[in-house]
């Protein structure tokens, strides 16, 4: 059996297809609540931020930049919650990855310029702050592996929280189990991840408590949110939409200094 976390979940759609869910009518008010969330961006602050799908054509996947991000929705993809106090983010086992990895992701990337540009950042330099609400919500098949916030630099990542079942880690580079914040994760427990960068090192924080520091100086640091599913086709059954990683996310804040 895949482990889901809540009953009730939307039905999946197809790798390849995105659904746009059509505005509410604010007029009635029984559609309030729905009007009030239609989109992930009436839930969180996604004005510096672009988004990568598990869709689209092979080493393709679909990108939303800013505008566009602030009116896009994709069941089930990335939407917000029936109750409008989250966003889910899904990615599938058989979904579309990039061309530097083979591993589909339902991921916001930080940009700067009000989305216009790529952001890349110095631990070295300034202070670097991303605070996340979230939780993870259910796990792929045989490889239940899911990444739900991290700082990536240049072509890899610098540090994530990693779900391995029900063991949650912070990374260091190729180091995946550099630190153990808990071996009794339950789905769809929100907790708060927190990264701090700055001379030169990065202090990582679970529910206000630093659990460890990681020493780096990297000069194209960005930070990343969602689901970055740890699995496909070739270690999870079955290869289709309904074996996934997906993430909740409640609050998401960027600072620099």
């Amino acid at each position: 059996m895949r482990i889901v976390a809540l009953a009730g979940i939307t039905a999946v759609a197809s790798a390849a297809a995105l659904a746009i869910p059509a505005q509410a009518d604010a007029a009635d008010p029984q559609d309030a609540t729905a009007a009030r969330c239609t989109y992930p961006a009436d839930v969180l602050d996604l004005t510096n931020w672009k988004l990568t799908l598990p869709t689209g054509e092979d080493e393709d996947p679909t990108e939303i930049t800013q505008p566009g991000l602030t009116t896009f929705s994709a069941t089930p993809w990335f939407q917000v919650t029936e109750d409008c106090d989250a966003v889910r983010f899904r990615s599938a086992v058989d979904g579309v990855t990039t061309g530097g990895s083979s591993y589909p992701r339902a991921e916001l990337r930080e940009m700067t310029d009000g989305g216009e540009e790529e952001a890349g950042w110095s631990t070295t330099e300034g202070t670097h702050t991303l605070v996340v609400k979230e939780a993870f919500m259910a796990l792929p098949n045989d490889k239940p592996h899911l990444v739900g916030a991290q700082i990536h630099g240049g072509d890899d990542d610098v540090t994530v929280f990693r779900l391995e079942g029900s063991k949650l880690y912070i990374t260091k580079g190729d180091d995946s189990h550099h630190h153990l914040v808990t071996d009794d994760y339950e789905l769809g427990t929100e907790f708060e991840a927190k990264f701090v960068a700055r001379n030169g090192k990065i202090d990582v924080y679970y529910n206000g408590e630093r659990e460890t520091t990681i020493s780096d100086d990297g000069d194209t640091n960005y930070f990343k949110a969602g689901a970055y599913t740890q699995a496909n086709c070739e270690n999870s059954d079955p290869c289709d939409g309904d074996n996934y990683g997906e993430v909740r996310i409640s609050g998401l804040k960027v600072t620099h200094s």
